[in-house]
């Protein structure tokens, strides 16, 4: 009996290549990424670009050089990602008026710690700075995500960056 007729879906064929290219992959991305998560996230991607691809086109020949070529382009989306980041959240500590008039602390904004910071603050002052800054929305649009008034979300957002600051300061203190 073919393969085929035993397995109609693709699935056999499917898990044997993840089988196959898993280490393969997950091993370039652990070379590549910051980390273990950020590697393990990346190969859940890849793994479901090629479902997606198995699904569009049943006759599509997976191999470990295709996995290995899906992990490099979401390596690169991924750095892209982490990098429209930090440039959001270095604009956020160059904002004028942000932390005051040429405070050199906004240039020693470190971004990683920042983020760190910000997943310390309260939901609401994470919500807030988030997508102020971000997300780079509007005032207003941000006040309609919250469901507040345009007058009470700068208040919530003037209170969140100031409790930014001091919990960044102080972890700067402790550090």
């Amino acid at each position: 009996m073919s393969q085929q007729a035993q397995d109609p879906s693709g699935r056999e064929a499917f898990n044997a290549f993840y089988d196959r290219a898993r280490p393969h992959v997950y091993g370039y991305l652990l070379a590549r990424c910051p980390g273990r998560v950020a590697a393990e996230e990346i190969t859940a991607e890849v793994f479901l670009a090629a479902v997606d691809t198995a699904r569009r086109d049943p006759s599509a020949s997976m191999t470990v050089p295709w996995a290995l070529g899906v992990a490099r382009h979401k390596l690169v989306d991924h750095w892209r990602r982490e990098n429209r980041e930090e440039r959001r959240v270095r604009a956020f500590a160059a904002e004028p008026g942000a932390f005051g008039p040429d405070d050199p602390w906004a240039v020693r904004l470190d971004a990683i710690r920042a983020r760190q910071v910000l997943a310390g603050l309260t939901a609401n002052h994470r919500a807030a700075l988030t997508l102020r800054y971000v997300d780079d929305l509007p005032v207003p649009e941000v006040a309609a995500h919250l469901g507040r008034t345009v007058h009470a979300t700068e208040a919530l957002l003037t209170r969140a960056k100031a409790a930014f600051r001091r919990a960044y300061e102080a972890e700067d203190c402790d550090g």
